[in-house]
């Protein structure tokens, strides 16, 4: 009997070690993901549970707290949670201030603890130096990006929305330049136009009426053929449904992706079975924009971006951690996955350079558009 059981074990280990072995991607490893609540970073929460739904017991998720720059100790402690209870790899998506520190109280229990980043709150020079991988959005490239979606849409003019606190932000202020050269290169006339400062004393209901009643005036002066950019958040809801109203061009939010102002402008209720599938709200914006007569007017990118860091990020987690790929700030392969989760839709991914610097893993994310 024994000798037969040796003749057993000896037949499949030879079998084994002829056609190899590969476990299953996610069998061996488990990856937190750390996220803000529903009440702050919705997307990047459902994104999250998306992903513990897909790889049930080997994603574990966590939230940092929803006033984070006064609770950093908090944030520490949701990170060391999910290493005690086994993560191998975190992705931490926002990267909210603390995040460099969290890192840190990790790297002193385990020091090759590895951890994929997204849109950073802290400096480039400190977070790149304490994350495997910083990803970002390409926030200044984006005006090359606009320009040329507003031209392919058929806009003449671009009207560019803003207030002096925002023109202090060095990104803003890049990006707006690009914008504006790029506009004058493809024959659009450019035009600035100050809004109310949502935290002045209108508040965001001041400054959302303001771009109603605006709006339609540079519509009557420059005409229909004209597109419309704002930078701040809170006004996009508004800036939707003036374009809506008036026959205008929308090529993207300040922050742009399906969920931003699109849902709340159009009056679009989200099931809860639905909650975090983009693919749904897609089709509701289509349709709304489609019954108003204005299909062809608005676009965003496919995919909201913190939601495609966080898919990604597990799925880069796993290929890391099972050995398909040696590091975590590999170009080629996040282009991969990111125009996987967009659908085919053309993603660029590229190093961040800020004066001067070449930061290599600290990467860029510019998207091609989706048009309604």
């Amino acid at each position: 009997m024994k000798k037969t059981l040796l003749t057993v074990l000896v037949l499949v280990m030879l079998v084994t070690s002829l056609v190899g072995f590969a476990p299953a991607k996610e069998d061996d490893f488990v990856i937190g993901i750390l996220t803000g609540t529903v009440s702050q970073g919705e997307e990047e929460f459902r994104a999250a549970e998306k992903m513990a739904a897909k790889y049930p017991g080997k994603v574990i998720t966590a939230t940092y707290p929803d006033n984070f720059n006064d609770e950093v100790e908090t944030t520490i402690a949701r990170a060391l949670e999910l290493v005690s209870n086994g993560a191998d790899l975190i992705v931490f998506v926002q990267a909210v201030p603390g995040a460099a520190a969290a890192i840190d109280k990790v790297h002193e229990l385990k020091p090759d603890f590895p951890f994929i980043t997204g849109v950073a709150g802290e400096d480039p020079d400190v977070i790149a130096s304490k994350a495997d991988v910083v990803l970002g959005v390409a926030e200044i490239q984006m005006g090359t990006k606009m320009a040329e979606q507003a031209a392919a849409m058929g806009a003449k003019t671009f009207v560019h929305y803003s207030f002096a606190r925002h023109m202090s932000y060095a990104t803003i202020v890049a990006r707006h330049e690009i914008l504006k050269k790029r506009c004058e290169e493809l024959g659009i006339t450019f035009v600035d136009a100050t809004a109310p400062d949502p935290t002045g004393d209108a508040g965001v209901t001041g400054a959302q009426q303001f771009i109603l009643e605006d709006l339609p005036r540079q519509v009557e002066k420059y005409g229909k053929e004209t597109a419309f950019f704002n930078t701040n958040c809170g006004m996009q809801p508004a800036m939707i449904q003036a374009v809506l109203a008036t026959g205008a061009y929308y090529p993207q939010q300040c922050c742009p992706s399906p969920y931003h102002g699109y849902p709340e402008a159009l009056g679009i209720s989200i099931p809860e079975d639905k909650q975090g599938d983009v693919s749904y709200i897609i089709e509701q914006i289509k349709a709304k924009v489609a019954e108003a007569g204005m299909t062809g007017h608005f676009s965003t990118w496919p995919v909201p971006v913190n939601m495609m860091m966080v898919e990604a990020g597990v799925e880069y987690g796993f290929d890391y951690l099972n050995g398909e790929i040696d590091n975590l700030a590999d170009v080629d392969h996040w282009t991969d996955l990111f125009m996987d989760i967009a659908n085919g839709s053309k993603v660029e991914v590229f190093p961040l350079e800020l004066n001067g610097v070449v930061y290599d893993n600290y990467l860029q994310i510019l998207s091609d558009y989706i048009t309604f």
